[in-house]
């Protein structure tokens, strides 16, 4: 029987895999509440895990199909790391097999994702547990530790001693449950740059449904997704098979509380998982990681059937909206309409905003990806979507090197034919 909430407690090795089991089945309309893991650097020192992130175990919604789509709204994020390591990274080449996320080896005795301990702190204390080598398919070029308000407002980086005995104590206070496989990366103690305060606005790096074929968590997505294309590790997959992803991972800003997301579904029961929490991040995440965190999240999953998506579909909070897209209003519409009067323009357009995302091996794959999109989405022309994104919109940069944005005014009259009406009405209002 199908559950009116569901809480999750356990999470994935990396790879998110279809025929794997879900929790559940989560009645439509239902409440899912999750402790979410940190992302990134946590997993990319654990050689056992086999993708870049640490994500929940999916849920089955009710009725589901291929071809529908699930309405996800954000209802809470909270942080619940007292502090988080984060910078820019180095790939070390001999503790790897064609991709570090993936596919870690020991250089040493040849053992690939060998389970490890750990031995002090600093970025040598990742041991193989069969030989003692140091692993470290990754190190910091130049990192960080942050620790933050119990207010959940600021952020501030720390120095060398405080980051060390931060260290020392690294899984309480990085927060991570029981669950979870992963060594914290306050291990390592980065210091580089003590003193920067940030604000904090967290929202989830990762949050989707599950891919139609077996793909790390990491790579459901259409830039690093091409790093399975011809891979030499078992998870490789074809240009065509990559089609199969449903762009969970996203690192878009805006899925934060208060958001709607609109994601595909391409597996029964859809497939709903989280993580990869992040505590703040600036549009486009060009350092290549921000701070991740462990925190809680509530989400509401409402169905819609017979929508078929290619990718998730936003309806951020008016106020993470571009100036160019955000709802036109009374004031706005009566200096338009004086305008129309004396131009002889006999109809204005009604609109609401809508932002479309799109995935790719670069920023101008990733747009035009997003175009398409849209414009199969809207039943319109890529030109047109190009002329609404440049004068009532943006394209928004979500990650480097391509996951972007398609925001723009779209008519109600296409939100409507699209199914999607109702939910730029409960968001933007009745204009």
């Amino acid at each position: 029987m199908a559950a009116k909430k569901v809480v999750v407690t356990t999470y994935t090795d990396g790879i998110l895999d279809p025929g794997a089991p879900m929790l559940g089945p989560l009645k439509n309309g239902g409440i899912i509440e999750a402790n979410t893991m940190p992302g990134c650097w946590g997993p990319m020192i654990t050689p056992q895990l086999r993708g870049g992130h640490e994500v929940t175990q999916p849920v089955y919604v009710e009725s589901a199909e291929a071809g529908d789509a699930v309405v996800i709204r954000i209802r809470d994020i909270k942080v619940t790391s007292v502090a988080a390591a984060s910078g820019v990274d180095r790939m070390m080449g001999d503790y790897f097999n064609g991709d570090p996320y993936v596919a870690k080896k020991c250089p040493h005795c040849g053992a690939m994702r060998p389970e490890t301990t750990i031995e002090g702190i600093g970025q040598e204390a990742v041991r193989c547990v069969n030989c003692g080598t140091t692993l470290k398919p990754f190190q910091f070029e130049h990192g960080y530790t942050a620790t933050f308000d119990k207010a959940g407002k600021v952020s501030i980086t720390v120095d060398i001693k405080t980051a060390e005995f931060i260290a020392k104590d690294a899984r309480n206070y990085a927060k991570l449950s029981d669950g979870c496989r992963q060594h914290p990366i306050l291990l390592f103690a980065p210091h580089d740059m003590p003193g920067v305060i940030s604000r904090m606005r967290p929202f989830m790096g990762q949050l989707g449904t599950t891919p139609a074929i077996r793909m790390p968590d990491s790579h459901n997505a259409g830039d690093f997704g091409v790093f399975l294309i011809g891979a030499p590790h078992e998870y490789a997959l074809t240009a065509e098979q990559l089609e199969h992803r449903t762009d969970g991972h996203m690192d878009i800003d805006a899925a934060r509380k208060g958001a709607i997301v609109v994601a595909p579904v391409k597996v029964p029961g859809a497939g709903i998982y989280m993580g990869d929490m992040h505590a703040l991040q600036g549009d486009g995440e060009v350092a290549g990681h921000t701070i991740d965190v462990a925190g809680m999240i509530t989400l509401q999953v409402n169905l819609i059937k017979g929508r078929p998506l290619e990718g998730p579909v936003l309806f951020p909070l008016v106020e993470d909206l571009p100036y160019l897209a955000r709802p036109i209003n009374a004031a706005e519409r009566k200096r338009a309409q004086a305008l129309a009067k004396k131009w002889g323009v006999r109809r204005l357009e009604e609109t609401a905003p809508i932002s479309v995302v799109g995935t790719g091996a670069d920023l101008n794959k990733a747009t035009e990806c997003g175009l398409q999109r849209a414009g199969k989405l809207l039943d319109m022309s890529v030109a047109e979507v190009r002329n609404r994104a440049t004068i009532t919109g943006a394209i928004e940069i979500g990650r480097l090197p391509g996951v972007v944005q398609v925001t723009f005014l779209a008519p109600l009259d296409r939100l409507k034919s699209a199914g999607l009406l109702p939910l730029a009405r409960e968001q933007y209002g009745k204009g």
